[in-house]
């Protein structure tokens, strides 16, 4: 192996750092080194497919500075879907404006080697700069697998380097290693490019290195057999699914009461302060009562993003992508449509861009026009807020939370309808065949606390940044809205109360929202819950934020109850029982979010699938919304 000097890393002009490329198969652990190289923080998981983009980061060994490209995960330089494609373009220097890299880092998971030679041959044919960095050692000699990492070296004829990708393990001997990428050596005789004859030279390059494969993992495998049971892997499924809505509602619950009552202490602290001032009002009814109200669910999301992250890092995600298989070929799909709607979970927009992975243009149009579907995390606050008003905190069902069980019933529902929807499409304006479907399991790990940590901490970050910026710009625009024109001489002989619902009730966001009452009314949505909708489309959470302010107007420290008790001109409920399950019968089919509309069009390379689940998803709320308040209305709830 070349050594060189190391060095601690500092800022790197990344226009002239010298370009190493990470190429590996999925979830053979590139995100992993490349965030140990480079310091980010890439979202890493224990399934495949998790980088479906281009990552790059920067950093100095010694005098040298490089720039790291995270490339897609790939079994083959012979792209079948678009983010193979990527590979294969940017190792070919196919893509307008970047150059080819001027090395390559291939990284291989030591425990499934053989699996991974046929790529390692053709990257090796590029005739690049090449080493070889393997993963996931110390698990391969603990099964009693065995390698001679020498004797590898002198079979390719590049430097090969063992690595504990989690625990960082090697990195600092991989950074020297960087800083000497053009004295790399190469290969003496270069693989054949034929499929077949790489073949029967892998098997030399490995029988050379006296490579043996591990041994079956006995601990995935006993577990796997009850996790993917025909049967008892559907209900274990579904009961996973299932504490994960009584634990967010169970623990978050408790911290949200305490978020809210310190915000209702800082708005009457702004109360006593400004008084009746527009400062006053921007401060207390647009920030506070707008953004401070989403923020309540803070922990919800943090939770949330918390249970997905050990679910995907235990490595259950991949079993339920598998399980979900036979599901999913009902719709047509295939399971890697499963794992893209699975990551929607979170958000809809890392949903869409993971439908890369699918080879079928037809499969991937049918997966991004129904993703939107499943209940992604910028619901969860509209939901808890809904739930709250429908069903009381300590209302229990068989010994376990009502709020949890029909948040539960909300995620199943969005699920389901996402599934129906892709078979509709499917079977008619998408028809198209069922490709096969190939997924690597990996064996079932613990997981790193920093990747635990790292998305705890990246969901916090991009709530707080919505909550601090579109959130915050919304919640300000409405405000203005609801208090102008300005009606001074009208109010100055009310009391404050009374002045400030005569305000909002003559208000430009008052006109906004009574001129789309008649589209809403059979709903039972009243203009205030209307501008709310409007709003919303920016962002889901802007819903919360603008009822936060009609209750801010009236009772700040409590917005919940204030909603609750809240009345129209005529004296009569706003949230009814069957009104509220309206709502959030529409939010569980409503494409409410411009981000995903704008991911869609690029995704798609056109408007023409944005416009049309825009327009299919509405209706389908509406429709659904209106059924479901008829029910409930019908059966006196």
């Amino acid at each position: 192996m070349t050594e060189c000097h190391d060095a601690p890393s500092h800022p790197v002009d990344l226009a002239h750092a010298r370009r190493i490329a990470l190429v590996g198969s999925p979830n053979a652990g590139k995100t992993s080194v490349f965030n140990h190289l480079t310091g980010l923080r890439a979202k890493t998981g224990n399934y495949p497919g998790v980088t479906v983009g281009r990552s790059v980061g920067v950093l100095t060994v010694g005098d040298v500075e490089l720039a790291v490209e995270d490339l897609p995960g790939t079994y083959s330089l012979d792209p079948i879907s678009p983010d193979e494609q990527v590979v294969a373009d940017v190792l070919a220097g196919g893509i307008d404006g970047i150059d080819r890299p001027a090395a390559i880092v291939l990284v291989a998971d030591v425990t499934t080697l053989r699996r991974s030679i046929t790529l390692i041959g053709q990257v090796l044919g590029l005739d690049l700069p090449t080493a070889l960095v393997l993963t996931m050692t110390d698990e391969h000699t603990s099964r009693g697998g065995s390698i001679d990492i020498a004797a590898l070296t002198v079979a390719l004829g590049v430097p090969v380097l063992p690595v504990v990708a989690h625990r960082g393990t090697g990195i600092e001997a991989l950074r020297a290693l960087l800083a000497c990428s053009d004295t790399w050596s190469r290969p003496a005789i270069l693989p054949p490019p034929q499929a077949d004859a790489l073949d029967a030279w892998g098997t030399s390059v490995l029988t050379a290195a006296g490579y043996a494969a591990p041994h079956r993992d006995l601990r995935t495998g006993r577990i796997d057999a009850l996790v993917l049971h025909r049967l008892w892997g559907l209900v274990i499924f579904f009961a996973v699914m299932f504490a994960f809505f009584q634990i967010i509602f169970t623990v978050a619950a408790p911290l949200q009461d305490r978020i809210g009552v310190g915000l209702g202490w800082l708005g009457a602290q702004v109360e006593e302060q400004f008084g009746g001032t527009v400062l006053g009002g921007v401060i207390g009814n647009g920030v506070i009562g707008g953004v401070g109200t989403v923020l309540q669910f803070l922990p919800q999301i943090v939770l949330l993003f918390l249970l997905i992250a050990l679910l995907e890092n235990i490595g259950y995600l991949s079993r339920a992508a598998f399980l979900m298989d036979r599901v999913m070929a009902r719709t047509g799909l295939e399971g890697r449509a499963f794992a893209a709607m699975l990551s929607s979970f979170a958000c809809a927009v890392p949903g869409i861009m993971a439908t890369r992975t699918l080879p079928s243009s037809r499969d991937r149009i049918a997966t991004i026009i129904s993703a939107p579907l499943m209940t992604c995390s910028a619901r969860l606050p509209v939901y808890t807020l809904l739930v709250g008003l429908l069903v009381a905190p300590q209302t229990r069902w068989w010994g376990l939370s009502a709020q949890g069980i029909t948040m539960f019933a909300l995620y199943l529902g969005g699920g389901t309808s996402a599934l129906l929807a892709a078979a509709v499409f499917k079977s008619t304006i998408l028809r198209g065949d069922l490709l096969p479907f190939t997924m690597e399991l990996p064996p079932y790990r613990f997981p790193s606390p920093s990747a635990i940590g790292i998305a705890m901490w990246n969901a916090a970050k991009i709530f707080l940044r919505k909550a601090g910026t579109v959130i915050l710009a919304t919640s300000l625009v409405l405000w203005v809205l609801m208090n102008l024109p300005t009606r001074a001489a009208e109010t100055q002989q009310l009391p404050a109360p009374e002045a400030t619902a005569y305000v909002l009730d003559h208000s430009y966001a008052a006109a906004i929202g009574k001129a789309i009452e008649p589209v809403f009314a059979p709903l039972g949505f009243d203009w205030r819950t209307n501008i709310a909708l409007v709003g919303s489309l920016s962002a889901r959470e802007v819903f919360v934020s603008t009822l936060g302010q009609v209750s801010a107007a009236t009772h700040p420290a409590a917005p919940q109850q204030a909603l609750a008790a809240m009345t129209d001109e005529h004296g009569n409920r706003v949230f009814t029982a069957p009104t509220v399950i309206a709502l959030m019968v529409y939010f569980m089919f409503a494409l409410q979010c411009m981000s995903t509309v704008a991911v869609m069009r690029r995704e798609s390379n056109s408007w023409r699938w944005p416009a049309f689940a825009f327009g299919y998803m509405f209706v389908l709320a509406w429709v659904m919304a209106f059924a479901a308040r008829s029910i409930a209305v019908a059966v006196g709830a």
